[in-house]
């Protein structure tokens, strides 16, 4: 029997249907349409229906993940969900997509690590298979971020969209599967993403709305400067720890924050080798879930091949860092 290493048996991804176009958001902020290609080479994104909520998303991404892999609800063991736009405070949104897509068997958790959230739920989940073998765990990343952008703010309003991404964790034969992580934090940082009201400090009251303390807030520089100096010793890093050249990578699957800074973060990781993988044209900013929406584009597009060394890489909000190497399955 072949030796059974731990990766992704299935991945998933949802969108809302309506999208938004650089014009509408040029209006809205008082830019010209120009600037928010040259800027960010963002095209389009998707806001969520009012109807809508996180765990919404996050159950049809779960759904879509489930059915490539012909594998019935009850079968999950975890649901990790990696969100920080939450439906409500309580009760955590895993267990509302628990419900709405009937996986009985499983204990269900949130993490919030902001735009790393999905590297850390693979990681998360790769500790829980090699725990309890032949276990499977269900990872998704969501985020609704059109709930609480400020449209005075010309600097982050043009990035940000609503999306989900899941993947089902699970039991490969080697020597496909999970090759090695590198998860980082850096709480110093604390101040270049965060959302202030709504918590504990600040409770949301008269006052903090009237503030726009509810408001998504970013310095993009600092964020920029932040991962172009961070992030490469991570994966190199990651590659030494796991043996192999960066030159080896045939896949990057990054969080997509926007198109100008994954092309200068690419080159300095070393990773010209490698195809880097966007979806951010189309779908902006989404959070946690633009890693897992990205590669499981790229899997049902038929890009991902059998044994292609794929990094995916994340960073974010705390500030966060994640970066993981996989090779691919075969296809189940």
């Amino acid at each position: 029997m072949a030796r059974q290493g731990i990766g992704i048996l299935s991945t998933g991804s949802y969108v809302p249907k309506e999208e938004i176009d650089n014009e509408e958001v040029a209006a809205r902020v008082g830019v010209e349409t120009e600037w928010i290609a040259r800027k960010t080479e963002i095209l389009t994104r998707r806001y969520a229906a009012p109807s809508e909520a996180t765990s919404d998303l996050a159950a049809r991404a779960a759904h879509n993940a489930l059915e490539q892999a012909g594998l019935d609800p009850g079968r999950i063991d975890y649901i990790i969900l990696s969100t920080s736009t939450g439906d409500s405070p309580q009760p955590p949104t895993s267990y509302l997509v628990q419900d709405r897509i009937a996986a009985w068997n499983a204990a269900c958790f949130d993490i919030n690590v902001v735009c790393s959230g999905f590297v850390y739920g693979l990681e998360l989940a790769r500790t829980l298979v090699a725990q309890r073998p032949g276990s499977r765990v269900l990872v998704i990343a969501a985020d609704l971020y059109s709930r609480c952008l400020d449209f005075s703010d010309r600097r982050t309003a043009v990035l940000l969209g609503d999306g989900a991404g899941a993947a089902v964790v699970g039991a490969v034969p080697e020597p496909a599967g999970f090759v090695g992580f590198r998860l980082a934090s850096r709480g110093d940082a604390q101040r270049l993403i965060r959302v202030e009201a709504g918590g504990s400090r600040l409770p949301a009251s008269e006052a903090t709305v009237a503030e726009g303390a509810h408001f998504f807030r970013m310095d993009g520089r600092g964020v920029r400067d932040f991962v172009l100096e961070e992030f490469p010793p991570l994966v190199a890093e990651l590659a030494e720890d796991c043996g192999v050249g960066v030159d080896e990578i045939r896949h990057f699957v990054p969080h997509q924050p926007n198109g100008v800074l994954l092309r200068q973060l690419a080159e300095k990781c070393g990773l010209g080798a490698a195809r880097t993988h966007r979806t951010l044209d189309r779908y902006g900013n989404t959070g946690s879930a633009s890693a897992a929406v990205t590669l499981d584009e790229a899997h049902r597009a038929g890009e991902l091949r059998p044994g292609d060394l794929v990094l995916i890489g994340t960073f974010g909000g705390g500030m966060s860092m994640g970066a993981g190497l996989m090779h691919w399955p075969e296809a189940s």
